[in-house]
């Protein structure tokens, strides 16, 4: 399950150049919306749960430092990108409410000076708990962010202790009630399920709690025990499937029923407080990554191909690389098989689907290429679509995983 923004990672091994070992053939007519993802590597602790690219600040946080290295990054994706708007930017991490107020107006203001940026863009920032003050809130609102989204995870201590969380239930709770007040337009609360040892009632007791605080967005996720974390090292007891699934159904139900929309596996929101950011991963839209192990994609209309390239993960070479191409540590173009995969691979997370004609825009390719899987998919009941709208069965969006297993490529590109 997707817990939060930070950009997606190719689905395949990294080559280290970009020659594409399948001819191209998109026929890209026009370019997908951008958007910006800016990943801030620091934390205070990390989660055993955590599996992104985060470092514990036991020696603090560089902010004008990193900040100065973002904007060198940025700089050198500029001829990429040569006049197309940037429609949404996502702060993530890593904790980036850690870097302080006047570090983060330096950055948003950097990125207006070298982006067309409009003023409808969406700036989303990720926000701890156990970091973040009022003031601070109200500072953050003041620089130009306009979406907060609150890594609450649970409201219940006991189940945050399990977490390795640094947080209480009652911080967490004065945290989203001062988000709230602050004056953000939109305020998304991140909430998990399937906890070690967690009941049905205490899962649906966080929810109510969450659904208390009328939040615009909510993302309600189950816990997955992700490697190289420390939950996977040393697997707690979780519920069972039967008891998670209970929890899952249950919780829909009480979303629903309180008015909001389950448009994508883990995300509800009131209408019109949609993620715009995830909207344009899950669309395969482009994105520029920066900061320390980013990932970025990019549709090229000249050389009709698609690239993928990823930073350098730990935070001390990418603040010495930032500046030049020492600090892109991955780069490859994707050949058509992969391209129709991925799109699929985020196009089915939601539960309208897309509209077909959405899949020759944004991934440059016929629909007719994934032809054979469309039709094994609608034939064992998983998927429904005509002309306006391909989207996930109820039955399909159960079985996600076997559903877009269908459209994997038949083997690995070539090496």
């Amino acid at each position: 399950t997707l817990c939060r923004s930070a950009s997606p990672e190719p689905q395949h091994p990294a080559d280290h150049d970009e020659r594409s070992h399948e001819p191209s053939m998109f026929q890209f007519t026009t370019l997908p919306p951008l958007a910006l993802y800016v990943h801030f590597p620091w934390c205070v602790r990390k989660c055993p749960y955590c599996d992104f690219n985060s470092h514990e600040a036991r020696d603090g946080v560089p902010g004008r430092g990193y900040v100065a290295a973002l904007l060198r990054d940025l700089e050198q994706e500029l001829p990429d990108i040569w006049g197309r708007s940037v429609e949404t930017v996502f702060i993530g991490g890593g904790t980036p409410s850690l870097l302080s107020a006047e570090s983060l107006d330096e950055l948003l203001s950097g990125l207006r000076a070298l982006l067309n940026f409009p003023a409808t863009a969406e700036v989303t920032l990720e926000a701890n708990p156990g970091t973040v003050e009022v003031d601070r809130f109200r500072d953050f609102r003041a620089a130009g962010v306009n979406r907060l989204s609150l890594g609450v995870q649970s409201f219940d201590d006991e189940m945050l202790r399990r977490l390795g969380r640094i947080h209480s239930g009652a911080a967490a709770l004065a945290a989203a009630e001062t988000a709230l007040a602050a004056g953000f337009e939109r305020v998304n609360l991140d909430l998990m399920y399937g906890l070690p040892g967690q009941t049905v009632a205490q899962a649906e007791a966080d929810l109510a709690q969450a659904l208390a605080l009328d939040p615009g967005h909510l993302s309600h996720y189950q816990l997955t025990l992700e490697p190289n974390t420390a939950f996977f090292l040393h697997p707690p007891a979780l519920p069972d499937d039967d008891t998670r699934w209970a929890m899952q159904e249950t919780c829909q139900a009480r979303l629903q029923e309180a008015g909001y929309e389950h448009y994508e596996v883990s995300a509800y929101a009131r209408p019109g407080q949609r993620c715009r950011h995830n909207l344009n991963y899950w669309h395969f839209g482009d994105y520029v990554g920066i900061g320390a192990g980013a990932h970025g994609k990019i549709t090229h209309l000249t050389t009709q191909t698609i690239t993928r390239r990823a930073k350098l993960r730990h935070p001390k070479a990418y603040l010495e690389q930032a500046g030049g191409e020492g600090r892109i540590s991955e780069r490859r173009v994707l050949g058509r098989r992969e391209a129709a995969f991925e799109f699929m691979l985020g196009a089915l997370r939601l539960t309208e689907g897309f509209p077909p004609a959405l899949f020759a825009g944004h991934c440059g390719l016929p629909l007719t290429v994934v032809g054979d899987a469309l039709t094994e998919a609608e034939a064992k009941g998983l998927i429904e679509w005509d002309i306006h709208r391909l989207r996930p069965t109820e039955l399909g969006q159960r079985y996600l995983d076997d559903l877009v297993g269908m459209f994997l490529p038949d083997e690995a590109p070539a090496r």
